[in-house]
């Protein structure tokens, strides 16, 4: 059975009653007949926050993307490896998921390289230091081996390079990776807002691939949902049926979403081969207007 890839925001993870909502959806998904084999990718980025001001650090964001140092990553990776992925991990045993915690420097299931120089809003070429984006080299054998023994993988989003490096990897953009890796048939992205807004401020239920690409163009999309947008596009573009942006907070929303159903606040994402039969279906839900994006998942 092809799995299922639920990417979880950072803050659906830090309070103990948004956690308990996170954990209680999986154990439910984990105990349906036939079981649908899960990967769950996390980020964690105001904790990371916090720990970088307790050190001392200075955050530094370009358009939203973290600009990781050598001493950022040093608070990353255990903030994101350790304290957020081990709380999940722990709390989804005890609920009795079988669940293993990893990050992407496990077996290289996220082999990554540096990522290009960031250009900014304003004009400006940031480097972006030590963050990754994933190749298709990464190796799916640890993550396929899991699934096959009915444990769910749970990855924080940390890359490794070819020489060992370590990168802070976005984590949106590790999942999409993954689940066109692991031939997903759903990637569900749960944070703390219930998809994609309209103009309007509503929830946009349908978005096709030219409706990714006008909110790229137009400006619609910051950096942040850019990236968002496309680790959509690239899972799509390889064989993810289709994704679908949900409010995290919503425990049913995040179980109805990994049935295949669609939760009735959500937005989800087809790629080119359904983008025909559903276009005027978008256009309606969308009132002819460009889509603006929502909160970070």
């Amino acid at each position: 059975m092809r799995p299922l890839v639920i990417k979880l925001g950072g803050e659906l993870l830090e309070e103990p009653a948004r956690l308990r909502t996170i954990v209680e959806a999986i154990a439910v998904m984990a105990s349906r007949t036939p079981v649908v084999p899960v990967i769950i990718v996390h980020g964690g980025g105001r904790e990371i926050d916090a720990a970088l001001k307790a050190a001392g650090i200075e955050k530094r964001q370009v358009d939203g993307l973290r600009v990781t140092d050598a001493a950022t990553l040093d608070v990353v990776v255990p903030v994101l490896g350790g304290t957020v992925n081990t709380r999940l991990v722990a709390a989804l045993n005890t609920a009795g998921v079988a669940a293993v915690g990893l990050t992407g420097a496990d077996a290289r299931c996220g082999l990554s390289r540096r990522a290009a120089p960031h250009t900014s809003a304003d004009g400006r070429t940031v480097d972006l230091g030590r963050v990754g984006v994933p190749i298709d080299q990464s190796d799916a054998r640890l993550l396929n081996t899991l699934l096959a023994g009915g444990f769910i993988p749970v990855v924080a989003s940390i890359g490794i390079g070819e020489d060992g490096q370590l990168y802070n990897v976005n984590a949106d953009t590790l999942a999409g990776h993954l689940a066109a890796r692991l031939g997903a048939r759903r990637l569900v992205i749960a944070g703390t807002t219930p998809g994609v807004r309209g103009d309007d401020g509503a929830t946009v239920p349908l978005v096709e691939p030219s409706g990714i690409e006008r909110m790229v163009a137009n400006g619609t999309a910051t950096a942040g949902m850019i990236a968002k947008l496309r680790a959509c596009e690239h899972a799509l573009a390889r064989g993810v049926d289709d994704v679908v942006i949900v409010d995290g907070q919503d425990g049913a929303a995040i179980e109805a979403a990994a049935a295949g159903d669609l939760p009735g606040k959500s937005t989800r994402l087809v790629g080119t081969a359904l983008e025909s039969r559903s276009g005027a279906e978008a256009t309606a839900a969308s009132g002819g207007g460009a889509p603006r994006e929502s909160n970070k998942c």
